[in-house]
């Protein structure tokens, strides 16, 4: 039986990248971004009184604008290693580097006041005692609609990569609106939430033993030759 193809659906430049190490890996891997990423305005205010800065995506450093300067001094709190290269190439120093969500960045925190720099979708928060948090918005991601040719590929059989929350609730949506066939499509998620988020249905549903990258496109690849 031949192998399905990997389709990769978030944005762009992580698209580019994922696609590229899938198909160093030998997988038939295709992007097709579903989310455009799109910078808002925002005021970064003073930096005067805070502890650090709390980031949860390299969206916050590509997308930040001028604002960011001003900000440069606060030491960066990532949630993982994309975020804290992205933080680095803008300048900034990265006091700590996460690897499974956000949360569990938050709970290692000093007793402090932390600036949050995030998307207008974010993950609810829970800091512990003695840490403060405050929230500015830098950027939005807009969900695209399935282009034919992506629909063409599900139809014939795909494995689909999914990296978020958004992403799964959003790539249910649009193919329960496409009358695509749920059961010729499989999806390999980043964390159990992500499955969760994409409902079910599915020919199958597989979960990255880690949230990075390498994980989920092992994973893809051992899904693309025995689903």
């Amino acid at each position: 039986m031949a192998s399905l193809p990997l389709v990769v659906i978030r944005p762009e430049p992580g698209n580019r990248e994922t696609v590229d190490r899938a198909r160093a890996m030998g997988i038939d891997a295709h992007g097709y971004p579903l989310f455009e990423v799109v910078p808002l305005p925002w005021d970064a205010q003073s930096p005067d009184g805070f502890t650090g800065l709390l980031a949860g995506s390299a969206n916050v450093f590509r997308h930040g604008g001028a604002m960011l300067e001003r900000l440069r001094a606060l030491p960066v709190h990532a949630v993982g290693a994309a975020t804290a290269d992205a933080a680095r190439a803008a300048g900034f120093e990265v006091a700590q580097t996460g690897s499974g969500g956000l949360q569990p960045v938050v709970e290692r925190l000093a007793a402090g006041r932390y600036l949050r720099l995030a998307g207008e979708e974010r993950v609810p928060l829970l800091p512990p005692a003695g840490v403060l948090l405050e929230t500015r918005v830098v950027y939005a991601v807009r969900a695209l609609c399935l282009p034919p040719a992506l629909q063409a590929i599900l139809r014939e059989g795909a494995i689909v990569a999914l990296h978020s929350g958004e992403a799964a609730g959003h790539f249910a949506k649009e193919t329960t609106e496409s009358n695509l066939n749920r059961r010729a499509i499989a999806i390999a998620c980043l964390a159990p939430r992500i499955g969760e988020m994409a409902g079910k249905g599915w020919l199958k549903t597989g979960i990255a033993p880690e949230r990075t990258d390498h994980a989920l496109l092992a994973l893809a690849l051992q899904m693309c030759q025995t689903v």
